[in-house]
């Protein structure tokens, strides 16, 4: 039985082991989702317009008893079921479908995203695509890993690629920009090779595995990003704000994801002129 005893410091080593506790976590989440896709499903709309489905609800909850069960002292940041012991030094934080959208229409092309922070740094993070078969996982200082079904994990890299003309860029969706954000958005997607909109959290994905280079987001939330951090982060791509600042609690919401430290600063430069 593995031993998942915690120590203060997050970068020693017990951080694989809390990396397979997380997609322990996604196997779980798994259970409802697929139980029901493509179902007849009654959907709700929150306060912002954001539909919520059962699907949504009981996969967090699955995920939320497993914590709550393994590590009691630690918090947790939910989507559907708000915060607990959000003071912890531990917050796991948790988007039991990261695309809601896309599942209620049938849509394949979304995910669960896990992560944790420890003092609020991001050191562990797992997006799992369950319709496609697809995992990225990723723990601070390590590299991060690509599965396919089940198949054995290999190492995920970004393209690294560094000029702005070669690049294709993609973005969930148009509304998730203000005026101001789309017209800052405009001047590189005039400079890309390729823009495409959809995805969600699997464009996320796509950066890390280098099949994409640049994801640029607004109007994001805690749960949507921090599990992102790290997958960008150990396959050697830089994730920041549109400021170049680093995301954590109460930011603008902005995501700029790119794959290699010069593309970065250069979109940086674009999306921060007037």
């Amino acid at each position: 039985m593995v031993s998942y005893l915690l120590v203060m410091n997050p970068l020693e080593s017990n951080l694989p082991e809390l990396l397979e506790f997380a997609e322990s976590l996604a196997d779980a989440a798994e259970v409802p989702i697929l139980s029901y896709f493509r179902s007849q499903l009654n959907i709700e709309y929150k306060s912002d317009l954001s539909p919520v489905t059962v699907a949504d609800q009981d996969a967090e909850y699955a995920m939320r008893e497993i914590i709550q069960t393994r590590f009691p002292n630690h918090g947790i940041i939910g989507e559907e079921y708000g915060n607990l012991n959000s003071s912890s030094p531990w917050n796991w934080v948790l988007d039991p479908i990261d695309g809601t959208g896309a599942f209620i229409t049938g849509n394949p092309l979304f995910g669960t995203l896990i992560g944790l922070m420890h003092q609020e740094e991001p050191i562990i993070g797992v997006i799992n695509a369950p319709l496609t078969g697809e995992r990225w996982s990723a723990a601070k200082g390590f590299e991060c890993r690509y599965q396919y079904r089940k198949n054995p994990k290999t190492v995920c890299k970004t393209s690294k690629k560094t000029d702005l003309s070669k690049t294709f860029l993609y973005s969930t969706h148009p509304s998730m920009f203000d005026e101001s954000q789309t017209s800052r958005l405009c001047q590189i997607q005039t400079k890309v090779k390729n823009h495409r909109f959809g995805g969600d959290c699997y464009l996320y994905g796509m950066l890390a595995s280098g099949w994409i280079d640049l994801v640029i987001e607004a109007n994001m939330k805690l749960f949507d990003v921090m599990a992102l951090i790290p997958v960008i982060q150990c396959s050697g791509g830089e994730i920041s704000d549109w400021d170049g600042n680093q995301i954590r609690s109460g930011w603008d919401g902005t995501v700029l994801a790119s794959s290699s430290q010069k593309l970065h600063q250069e979109a940086l430069k674009m999306l921060q002129a007037k």
